[in-house]
């Protein structure tokens, strides 16, 4: 028996794979080359005769936007020879887009920054840019009519190259424009900062006041508040506007790492008033004295900063003013204690029960003016009993709570117990 015979051509199991056509490079039509043979002709042209170009363009720029006028007028040769150098690139880039593409963004780039240097309005910046851009093209077109009219049609086929250009290059020059704004006004944040630092610290010099003025826009020789304000929900300077209410009052506030610091201008000197400021919040706010001028604002903020010390954990607002004997406490601890010590002294060998009952009837008798019977219904016992405490107190301590003096002297020293104990 014979063997099958097998084919030799291989079982196809799925239809036959057709190899792809050749890839062919693509090429610009026929029509596309003309017309860049046309674009490149009158460009030549252009190049030819930049300086009658320049000097149209800037009459032209200086006909419509009034914003480039001072610059022209400040430096005119520097302004002419940056727009011939601009318009020279727009120029080259027509004739060789990539070789030139470099160097003309660098000059866009420029042209963008120095301009924000000088203040010159951004939009008055892109207007003359484009201005630049007709004006290109409208002698595109002037110079093609002149030479070849027939082949005027064919610049239709190059017209979105050339405004793509303008676009791409009015964008490079308003981020350049942006960039510098940026870091001006960083860099005048920070002088503004270094300058009230100053104030705050005391060490500003007289020569830097006019400027520092200028830079807050307060008056050198008006008159100032200082606040010094911490804690709270929302620390801050934002936090302390949001709780801190001072109606028509102008504020410049300073962000410290732990406390804050408003400079408020006191009209006729009076210290403004706060609302929304309550126990409990947390925010604590200490309020100097008036001062005349900028250059004792750092006296002000030292004052603020000693209210701010006898602010309660909880929270409020101290004012230097109504808390001038505590502020002599903290001013001078030391000396302080050694006048509590004199004055209270005696009272330390009694139990301590017995020594605070004394204390506190001796200053509640003060807070009520001297009234035994108002004192006694502040602390819940017959007059009769305060004055017996009082008479006590004058035998133990040897002061006289009829001599002013020796009033004077406890009143203090009841202040450095409450003041130091808190």
């Amino acid at each position: 028996m014979h063997r099958a015979l097998r084919h030799r051509t291989p079982h196809r199991t799925g239809p036959a794979v057709v190899p792809p056509p050749p890839r062919t490079r693509p090429v610009r039509s026929l029509i596309d080359a003309e017309a860049i043979t046309v674009l490149h002709r009158a460009a030549r042209v252009l190049l030819d005769d930049l300086a009658e170009l320049t000097d149209r363009l800037l009459a032209t720029v200086q006909d419509q936007e009034p914003a480039y006028r001072a610059a022209v007028a400040d430096d005119p040769v520097a302004v002419w020879q940056e727009v011939h150098r601009s318009l020279r690139h727009s120029v080259t880039s027509l004739l060789d887009p990539r070789g030139s593409r470099d160097a003309a963004r660098r000059c866009s780039w420029k042209i963008g920054a120095s301009r924000a240097e000088q203040g010159v309005p951004l939009d008055a910046l892109l207007h003359a840019f484009r201005l630049g851009g007709s004006l290109v093209w409208q002698r595109l077109v002037e110079e093609t009519s002149r030479t070849a009219p027939e082949d005027v049609r064919l610049l239709v086929h190059v017209a979105s190259d050339i405004w793509n250009f303008v676009d791409e290059h009015c964008t490079l020059v308003a981020d350049a424009y942006h960039h510098v704004e940026r870091q001006l006004a960083w860099q005048r944040e920070n002088r503004v900062r270094v300058l009230v630092a100053a104030l705050l610290d005391g060490t500003s010099r007289i020569a830097d006041l006019p400027e520092t003025a200028q830079a807050l826009e307060l008056p050198e020789q008006g008159r100032y508040v200082v606040l010094a304000v911490t804690g709270g929900r929302g620390p801050g300077p934002a936090g302390a506007r949001a709780a801190v209410i001072v109606s028509g009052v102008r504020v410049h506030w300073h962000a410290g790492a732990d406390v804050d610091y408003g400079i408020v201008l006191a009209a006729d000197g009076e210290i403004p008033e706060f609302e929304g400021v309550e126990a409990g919040t947390g925010l604590r706010i200490g309020v100097s004295g008036a001062v005349a001028g900028l250059a004792a604002v750092g006296d002000a903020r030292t004052q603020a900063d000693l209210a701010l010390s006898l602010c309660p954990p909880q929270g409020g607002v101290v004012r230097l003013a109504e808390q001038l004997p505590a502020a002599l406490v903290v001013s001078s601890p030391d000396l302080a204690a050694a006048l509590a010590d004199r004055a209270l002294g005696p009272l330390a060998g009694l139990d301590p029960a017995d020594r605070e009952v004394l204390l506190d009837t001796v200053a509640a008798w003060l807070t009520c003016d001297g009234s035994a019977q108002r004192a006694g219904e502040r602390l819940y016992c017959h007059r009769n009993t305060v004055l017996n405490r009082l008479r006590r107190f004058e035998q133990l301590t040897g002061r006289s709570l009829q001599r002013p003096p020796d009033v004077v002297e406890v009143s203090l020293a009841l202040t450095v117990r409450r003041v130091l104990r808190d």
